[in-house]
């Protein structure tokens, strides 16, 4: 099935979507706040250009869209149109999160991955449920973890 678009309008549309200041990044540095975290968004000098950047916790935390970023849950659906082209974009995504999120970690930062399905729709969690993880994490978690629908899990492999 060929685009509803043409070039020029998917083009536009695309170039729509935010990279900074969206909807799920609000509600997460929110979040951050009312816990009294200071923190510094979108450092270009790190590795992925994490969305959050704690110092005093040497640690950073990313938002990660589900459908960009190949998340296994229900906001997830693989493109009816241009499979293709969409699996091996989303698929490079993945591959430099895997990339960054290992040199993060061999520079001594902790990293958190956010994802959109723990932050909107029909499963999110709540602002207190999501606080409490967070703090969690960033006072006592591990090296690398990701918080979803289901609560927080330690990852060993971003791939999992």
């Amino acid at each position: 099935m060929a685009d509803v678009h043409d070039k020029a309008t998917r083009s536009k549309n695309m170039r729509a979507i935010a990279t900074r200041d969206t909807a799920i990044e609000k509600r997460l540095a929110g979040c951050l706040q009312s816990l009294g975290l200071d923190f510094r968004v979108q450092d270009a000098a790190l590795p992925g250009r994490p969305d959050f950047v704690l110092d005093n916790y040497r640690c950073v935390i990313f938002t990660h869209g589900c459908f960009w970023h190949r998340h296994r849950c229900h906001l997830f659906k693989v493109p009816a149109t241009r499979t293709d082209f969409w699996l091996e974009k989303i698929g490079k995504n993945v591959a430099r999160d895997k990339r960054d999120c290992g040199l993060l970690r061999e520079q001594g930062w902790r990293v958190l991955i956010v994802w959109e399905c723990a932050l909107r729709g029909k499963l999110k969690l709540s602002d207190p449920a999501l606080s409490e993880r967070l703090e969690e994490w960033v006072c006592e978690g591990g090296a690398f973890a990701q918080i979803d629908t289901q609560g927080i899990h330690a990852v060993v492999d971003i791939g999992e």
